[in-house]
């Protein structure tokens, strides 16, 4: 079942055309991809699916973008649009407060303020990123203290504690040592049983390794889509199989 469709998306940044005609159906609890070569639309993608890219002055928005079937500019309040579509940024932006007041701070914003439904939250998110164990005796101390990877995953935690259901991921792993690495892309598995993911990466690695679709990006348009078998080991086109090979990019 398809969760988000882009239709004849194109946006532009003034006179600049940064995405062409893009369509894409992303498909519920899964982990799609977007690879390809640095500015050729990914992260302008990724923005556009919870209107990030609002927040620019010159951005111009033409063609469709579904989230349950319904338009994300005409049926959505960004507040509740960015509530069920939460983001996670390539480098870990945890606020300058306690670890605790991190993860609540999305449910205090949106009216929880019952002290254990927040204790509740906040566990349920910290384990749900894989970081409970990690940080439960210290959860008054600053977030700012923890590992790049720590954090990370506290930034995870914080996007869950607003219950979305899509997870934005724009690099997440990029600014993490290997370790981390590999904790946020066995996380990103047990994850899409619940939550529907989607990834910029330039890593063909990983994206090989987590992801179960793949939309290869150039220029602004999507080349090919699919199974992320048929993408790396079957493209259809010669294009796709120079990015994936090495030949470009």
């Amino acid at each position: 079942m398809d969760i988000i469709q882009t239709e004849n998306l194109d946006l532009y940044y003034g006179a600049v055309q940064a995405l062409k005609k893009v369509n894409l159906n992303v498909k519920k609890n899964s982990v799609t991809a977007l690879i390809g070569p640095s500015g050729c639309g990914k992260s302008t993608f990724l923005r556009t699916l919870n209107r990030m890219n609002d927040l620019i002055d010159s951005v111009k928005i033409e063609g469709k973008v579904l989230f349950e079937d319904k338009d994300i500019y005409r049926d959505y309040d960004v507040i509740d649009l960015r509530k069920r579509i939460g983001m996670v940024f390539q480098n870990p932006n945890p606020f300058p407060m306690s670890i605790y007041d991190n993860v609540a701070y999305g449910p205090r914003v949106h009216g929880i303020n019952n002290k254990s439904k927040l204790d509740e939250l906040v566990e349920s998110s910290l384990k749900g990123a894989a970081i409970w164990d990690e940080v439960k005796d210290r959860l008054n101390r600053n977030a700012l203290g923890l590992s790049g990877g720590q954090q990370q995953r506290l930034c995870i935690a914080r996007t869950l504690a607003v219950e979305p259901d899509v997870l934005l991921m724009d690099e997440p792993t990029s600014a993490l040592d290997p370790i981390s690495t590999l904790k946020i892309e066995e996380l990103m598995d047990t994850l899409k049983k619940k939550y529907t993911i989607i990834i910029v990466t330039h890593n063909m690695q990983q994206a090989g390794r987590i992801s179960d679709y793949t939309a290869f990006f150039l220029n602004g348009e999507i080349i090919e889509d699919g199974k992320t078998e048929n993408i790396f080991y079957k493209p259809k086109e010669k294009r796709t199989e120079d990015y994936i090979t090495g030949r470009f990019g």
